[in-house]
């Protein structure tokens, strides 16, 4: 009998998929009426998430063989293919998906003042882009995972095709969405080639197809000790899928122009969720699944991570456009998620998992503040910002603050996170590590840069005309959201251990499944025993 912690799980899902259905259908009646109850639906999907932080246990059982799942849920689905509907929850999916949840929040509430045509289908695609991210947060069950990765992109190609807007090099929105469409949808094919590669292999070794998680986590164990070329082509597969969505150099082409376009939630959403998810499937699947081919692949890995930091940071010192500049630290900060990744340890993993919600706060709510600068001056070019310091006391501060968490100032969650991920990796390698230390520099180089052309200096000519009345500044709204990213980084800074604790026993459940790249050794028959012994559900 299901629990009403297992019930929450498709829960989780199904609300804002029918809150944005909601949404659609009430549009005609008032404009005002899809706002509320997109707000009311990423509510109670929060709601329900705490729910299960409070009411669920997350432990670790030393030596398991499969991640100790705190809450379950399945339903038998095309059982001839060995498909079911099975979702599960960790500590790490469920701060996965709360942070979508909170996200989810602001994206609707920063849209009340920019999004004024076709309200209800805007809200039908934020939510259902949302509900597909959390599906992809909790489905266990591969095709059901695939299904969810796949389903949310076409919600997030309607919102930057039909509510962007023109960026500043001139390319439309129909462009970048299109291009982002490409990009993601090439990378789900190859990434469903290893997917597929591991189902059809457990069937030759077992006869039995199957998608269960510990079913084809043990195929590919064994796959990695038996047949190494094949379960690393396979590991590369997976990988490039993560890897465009992440993004990592040199396939990281889609975002610049996917930021620039998108309306200010589909930022958020890009920015504070979407790339997590890669980050997600990288420790789900590629680590546990394939630990040995990790650890052979762990050099090229970081060092194209070190290169995207370096390369994301000074495209970013190039940048005129604020989005563009911003969606450029998203590709240099990714570098460390890498290192962290295949440095392989629990301290590392614990760093990313700060690093990843702290990211999300801070990227989002300083695409936030993109959108509300643009709704007063009406140019997100920074070389026609100079002075707007003068004209707003709490976007000023706001701005400056957010900054300031980007760039990793101690005391708040980005610090934690990178500080951690620098000190887990630095035993395992220490020249990447000491490399990397040496980028933080560049990021508090183009924070400042983006400080100084934006709030300082002297007005620029052409928007003389703003200045002579005084600009609105944030009203309470705005404010309110911006203060939850703020108060979530100062908590993140200064009391992480909350959020560690949760995530601690899947953290530690990975860090034992990863080989380090100095024992590589060859896998005894133990491995192979596991699809003997796997409970096919």
């Amino acid at each position: 009998m299901d629990t009403p912690n297992n019930l929450i799980l498709p829960a989780l899902i199904l609300v804002p998929f029918i809150a944005g259905f909601i949404c659609w259908l009430v549009d005609k009646l008032d404009d005002k009426l899809p706002r509320y109850i997109a707000l009311v639906g990423m509510l109670v999907t929060l709601g329900l998430t705490v729910a299960l932080w409070q009411g669920a246990s997350y432990n670790y059982e030393l030596g398991a063989q499969v991640p100790t799942w705190s809450a379950e849920f399945m339903l038998p689905w095309i059982q001839t293919l060995g498909i079911n509907i099975h979702l599960a929850v960790d500590g790490l999916s469920l701060l996965m998906v709360g942070l979508t949840a909170l996200l989810g929040i602001l994206a609707v509430g920063c849209s009340f003042g920019e999004i004024q045509k076709n309200v209800g289908f805007f809200h039908l695609n934020l939510l259902w882009s949302l509900g597909g991210v959390i599906g992809v947060f909790l489905a266990i069950d591969l095709f059901l995972f695939f299904f969810f990765w796949e389903m949310m992109l076409v919600p997030i190609y309607f919102l930057i095709a039909l509510w962007g807007h023109k960026g500043s090099n001139g390319r439309s929105r129909v462009y970048a969405a299109t291009k982002f469409f490409i990009y993601t949808q090439v990378a789900g094919l190859i990434m469903l080639i290893g997917i597929l590669g591991l189902v059809i292999y457990g069937y030759m070794m077992s006869g039995t197809i199957s998608f269960n998680y510990n079913y084809l986590l043990a195929v590919a164990n064994t796959l990695d000790a038996q047949l190494p070329a094949v379960a690393y082509a396979f590991m590369i597969c997976l990988f490039i899928g993560f890897a465009v969505k992440l993004p990592v150099f040199p396939l990281h082409g889609w975002l610049p122009d996917a930021h620039a376009q998108a309306p200010t939630a589909g930022s958020v959403d890009l920015a504070g969720i979407l790339i997590k998810t890669a980050a997600y499937g990288l420790l789900r699947f590629v680590i546990p699944f394939f630990p040995a081919a990790s650890a052979q692949f762990a050099d090229i890995a970081i060092i194209l991570g070190l290169i995207g930091v370096f390369y994301g940071a000074w495209c970013a010192f190039q940048q005129t456009d604020m989005k563009r500049l911003l969606a450029y630290t998203s590709i240099s900060h990714m570098g460390f998620v890498l290192l962290a990744i295949y440095a392989g340890n629990i301290l590392t993993y614990q760093g990313l998992m700060i690093m990843m919600l702290a990211h999300g706060l801070s990227s989002a709510a300083l695409f936030i503040m993109c959108g509300q600068i643009y709704e007063r001056v009406h140019t997100r070019d920074m070389r026609l910002m100079g002075g707007i310091r003068g004209q707003f006391q709490y976007l000023s501060f706001f701005l400056m603050f957010f900054v300031a968490a980007l760039v990793g100032i101690p005391g708040l969650g980005n610090f934690i996170g990178e500080f951690l991920i620098l000190m887990g990796s630095f035993e395992q390698f220490p020249a990447f590590t000491i490399i990397a230390a040496i980028s933080l520099v560049f990021a508090g180089v183009y924070g400042l840069i983006l400080i100084h052309k934006a709030l300082f200096g002297v007005p620029n000519e052409e928007q003389k005309q703003h200045y002579a009345n005084p600009l609105k500044d944030l009203n309470a709204r705005e404010v309110v959201i911006l203060s939850i990213c703020a108060l979530g980084l100062v908590w993140l800074g200064l009391y992480p251990q909350t959020f560690l604790d949760i995530s601690n026993s899947s953290m530690a459940w990975l860090a034992n499944s990863y080989i380090p790249v100095q024992e590589v050794v060859e896998v005894t028959q133990e491995v192979t025993a596991q699809l003997e012994n796997v409970e096919i559900q």
